[in-house]
């Protein structure tokens, strides 16, 4: 690898290489340490193919969740099955690994800042802005670049746009699915928004159990299937479906509700 190759973004592979690296080191005990990551599924990662994979994902916090992707996907690539032991795996990390963040989010100060270039994809919300509600049309050229970085790699993508439970699943997700075609593997996470700070950059809490789950590529008819049957098999997949809400203890139900409620002005 020449020392200033870059990726289709222009990010040069060097830099990345070390920031994934620096990053992985600071943050590793974080799951393996001062929290337990429980991965699961781990085994579907070295199956999948260099290039064109989504992974869909619910979403605890800004960056803690894709910080721990980045862990596991690597270990996995390593031959690390359910397990981020041993961060050797760190010295040679994929480097087309891309992750969808909303503009503001990755703007909001330097780290956040320094984390987009270890492959954050910008875009910018249609639905909500700083706190406020807005309407605006779709930048084309926020899909162009979720393509060309389908093209290259790997994409993580948070369907749901919003670290809040149970809200719906956007459209954009399936509308990528039925244009590029790509093999989609879904992820359910849990514990992240218990161990940090919304924007995942602060641990809050020690000593929690955290999990991670890989399931199988979603079987999708990608000529026939319509955007609401994608978008339905999305909430399944990552278990975000609002029929779900329904079978969660009472008590659970209204602890969640009300952390909503209080993440409700951030959004």
């Amino acid at each position: 690898m020449g020392l200033f190759k870059r990726n289709p973004f222009g990010h040069i592979l060097f830099l990345k290489r070390w920031m994934i690296l620096i990053f992985g080191l600071l943050t590793h005990r974080r799951y393996h340490g001062f929290n337990a990551l429980q991965i699961d599924g781990s085994e579907i990662i070295p199956t999948l193919p260099e290039r064109n994979v989504l992974f869909i994902s619910n979403h605890q916090t800004y960056f803690a969740d894709v910080v721990a992707m980045f862990h596991v996907f690597n270990a996995s690539l390593k031959g690390r099955q359910d397990t981020i032991k041993n961060v050797g795996y760190l010295w040679s990390p994929k480097l087309n690994i891309y992750y969808v963040a909303a503009k503001e989010t990755i703007s909001e100060g330097l780290l956040p800042r320094i984390l987009a270039y270890a492959g954050a994809i910008p875009v910018s919300r249609t639905w909500r802005e700083k706190g406020k509600e807005v309407k605006r049309e779709f930048n084309p050229a926020d899909t162009e670049n979720i393509k060309i970085a389908l093209e290259d790699g790997w994409v993580i993508t948070f369907p749901q746009g919003t670290t809040r439970s149970f809200k719906p699943v956007r459209k954009g997700t399936a509308h990528i699915i039925k244009m590029y075609k790509p093999i989609v593997v879904p992820i359910v996470i849990d514990g992240f928004r218990r161990s940090f700070d919304r924007k995942g950059l602060r641990m809050k809490k020690k000593g929690i159990l955290q999990s991670f789950i890989i399931k199988p590529p979603l079987d999708i008819d990608y000529e026939n299937e319509t955007i609401e049957q994608i978008v339905e098999k999305i909430e399944w997949a990552i278990e975000q479906h609002p029929s779900l809400l329904k079978v969660i203890p009472a008590e659970e139900r209204a602890a969640e509700e009300e952390l909503n409620k209080k993440r409700e002005w951030r959004y």
